[in-house]
């Protein structure tokens, strides 16, 4: 493969928000819904892929050993406060994720929905971006890139721990986004079924 960052046109110190803006600005004119090149828009998903991968392996090299703490607890904070102490540790990346058969903008509707019975939202850029704080299947953040892909949209998932937690593994995560995904086809409670 050519250099990753020269085919998403940003330098190698790339951050994870310029590679995806990088990506997300390429599918615009790539991207075979839009009249582009199948083979191009695969060579920049790849190229993505392999960056984000190596980003995640220099953060994970770049991060200090967990230090035991003899110092107390903190009392509880309200939730603002929680949010703005997180800190982030052992960045995991799960490519690609999942696919949902919707486009872009109402699969993000979806998600929006999904979040709300996992956790609390903290970032949303519709329809493309959502970062949320979960509750499940373990405490840690979560970054949902989506991509347009033939009528349907590819999810990327970003995960890291939060506060020292350990980061928990993206399979799992993307499965409990895919179950409760799937929970919005269920009918509702004590409505007959077809």
């Amino acid at each position: 493969m050519n250099d990753p960052y020269a085919v998403l046109g940003v330098r190698t110190d790339a951050t994870l928000e310029e590679l995806t803006a990088a990506r997300r600005r390429l599918a615009m004119t790539l991207h075979p819904d839009v009249g582009g090149d199948a083979e191009a828009m695969q060579q920049v998903n790849r190229a993505f892929d392999v960056a984000v991968q190596q980003l995640s392996q220099q953060r994970a090299s770049q991060s200090p050993p967990p230090t035991p703490s003899d110092t107390p607890p903190a009392p509880a904070s309200p939730p603002e406060t929680v949010r703005r102490q997180r800190w982030l540790r052992g960045v995991q990346y799960d490519s690609p994720s999942f696919t949902i058969d919707v486009l872009p903008v109402d699969a993000f509707e979806a998600l929006l929905v999904v979040c709300s019975w996992m956790g609390e939202m903290l970032v949303d850029d519709p329809p493309y971006v959502l970062e949320a704080f979960l509750h499940d299947p373990a405490p840690c953040w979560c970054r949902l890139d989506l991509v347009p892909d033939a009528g349907a949209t590819t999810v990327s998932i970003t995960v890291a721990g939060v506060d020292g937690d350990p980061t928990p593994d993206p399979e799992l995560v993307r499965d409990e986004w895919i179950a409760n995904l799937n929970r919005l086809n269920d009918p509702p409670p004590g409505s007959p079924r077809p």
